[in-house]
């Protein structure tokens, strides 16, 4: 692949900017190599940015990068990296909520728990063959690089897309060991953090067992209020916000695009950080408009470390995920991820590389579309017909779940319990708030049920349940 990606950029000489180059069709029969082979040279050409892929239309070649533009001042994380706390910190991890969202029930119970999808959602048979090419790849046992193969971090750069480059991402291991290298890395122990309330209990339980304090800042259906975020800011001096733009979890809430631009300016402001969890971008649904960028694509002063992992859209087990930052942010992460864990096992991302690299990725991610939209439908119908009051005025179009309000005074932990006894596994909503929850909530995870019956079964026993524990 190397030897490839050097003769392909020496032929670019032969082309002027904005030109195209031969298909890869053309290439595999004129050089006499693998599709992937020339899929992988071509994304190292696109990483260095001598060429633009342009999905439908071609790979051209592109126009030299300028030479004359000041660089961008990034001195500003110089303080945001060096704030101390001023208080020592106290560190506790609690892993209720992690745990609860991983237990597996019994064989009986319906599982609208779990935010993993169920096996016959996930892309086995494609793993299995990206697994077994990897094997036989090369060197697909050797060291791989600290930060990453440099091809995976290349299709990661135009995943993410905006003007992201290889060179800004960090291979990790899965979302969660991101979001962890990134609160460790750009808050100082015993700091506030600010977070969505409510929020992925997991970032919480991160936030805290770093020695950090939690300080939530309550979502809306647009996503976060950021009237409140800049009094949040202001009050607190944090230095990072964390949030989940995108089909936000528990609430499935979108940032509207107000509210974006709003976020950044914030940040910006107060010389923070925005830990952009972007866990659902491969989640949406069939019927889902377009989808909005994410923060990180139109962020030109470093203000955004991203994360983005394909263990949602793929497998629990494919733990693979990219942290993305620019400036002396990137440099701390990739110190704390070294001393962490040193690097992602390379077969693991050799695996990656080969799935997304596959005719299979695109399949699976269009099967899942349709699966989750009919899952959703199947919850949305149910409730509608047995709990009408719990559902918020706007269903999500992305994601794995619903968010469900219970009235006042309706005790949720017993709820759960009876719903356990009932035959069907659900979320209580406690676990997602950083301090008191103004109402009490159920989440129903649709994913992991084996189909859209499961589903609707697994809401009429919730509703038995709900009758039982009346008050």
């Amino acid at each position: 692949m190397g030897e490839l990606a050097a003769r392909l950029r020496t032929e670019l000489e032969r082309y002027s900017v904005g030109e195209k180059l031969p298909s890869s069709r053309a290439l595999v029969e004129r050089l006499q190599v693998s599709p992937v082979t020339v899929s992988r040279a071509i994304a190292v050409l696109v990483g260095e940015g001598v060429v633009v892929s342009r999905p439908g239309a071609g790979v051209f070649r592109a126009a030299p990068r300028a030479t004359t533009a000041a660089p961008r001042d990034f001195s500003w994380q110089e303080v945001a990296l060096s704030a101390e706390a001023g208080q020592p910190p106290s560190r506790s991890t609690d892993a209720s909520g992690v745990l609860a969202a991983l237990a597996v029930p019994p064989p009986d119970v319906i599982d609208l728990n779990s935010g993993y999808l169920h096996p016959s959602l996930q892309p086995e048979r494609a793993l299995a063959a990206a697994l077994a090419r990897a094997g036989r790849r090369p060197g697909a046992w050797e060291r791989p690089p600290v930060d990453g193969l440099t091809e995976l971090r290349a299709w990661f750069a135009r995943d993410i897309g905006g003007d992201i480059a290889t060179s800004d991402v960090l291979i990790a291991a899965g979302g969660q060991s991101a979001l962890t290298t990134a609160l460790r890395s750009l808050v100082a122990p015993g700091a506030p953090v600010l977070v969505e309330s409510p929020t992925y209990p997991g970032i919480l339980a991160v936030a805290r067992a770093a020695g950090l304090r939690p300080v939530p800042v309550p979502v809306d259906g647009d996503g976060v209020r950021t009237d409140l975020l800049a009094d949040a800011f202001a009050a607190t001096r944090a230095r990072a916000f964390v949030c989940q733009p995108l089909f936000q979890n528990p609430t499935g809430a979108v940032l509207s695009p107000e509210r974006r631009r709003e976020v950044l300016r914030i940040a910006r402001a107060a010389g923070a950080f925005v830990i952009e969890d972007d866990f659902a971008r491969r989640l949406v649904h069939a019927d889902a408009p377009a989808l909005p960028l994410p923060l990180a694509a139109d962020d030109p002063d470093g203000v955004v470390v991203h994360v983005r992992s394909l263990t949602k859209a793929a497998s629990p087990s494919l733990r693979v995920s990219a942290l993305t930052a620019r400036g002396p942010a990137l440099e701390r992460l990739r110190a704390v991820q070294a001393v962490d864990s040193f690097f992602v096992p390379r077969p693991l991302q050799e695996t990656a590389l080969e799935l997304v690299g596959s005719p299979a990725w695109a399949r699976q991610l269009r099967e899942l579309a349709t699966a989750l939209r009919d899952r959703r439908r199947a919850a949305a119908t149910a409730l509608r017909r047995t709990l009408p009051d719990s559902l918020p005025p706007q269903l999500p179009y992305g994601g794995y779940h619903l968010w469900l309000r219970l009235p006042d005074g309706r005790d949720e932990l017993a709820l759960t319990a009876a719903a356990l006894r009932a035959g069907v596994a659900v979320t209580a909503g406690r676990p997602y708030f950083a301090a008191e929850a103004p109402a009490p909530h159920l989440r129903i995870s649709y994913a992991c049920a084996p189909g859209p019956a499961q589903v609707t079964e697994g809401v009429e026993r919730l509703t038995r349940a709900y009758g039982e524990t009346a008050g």
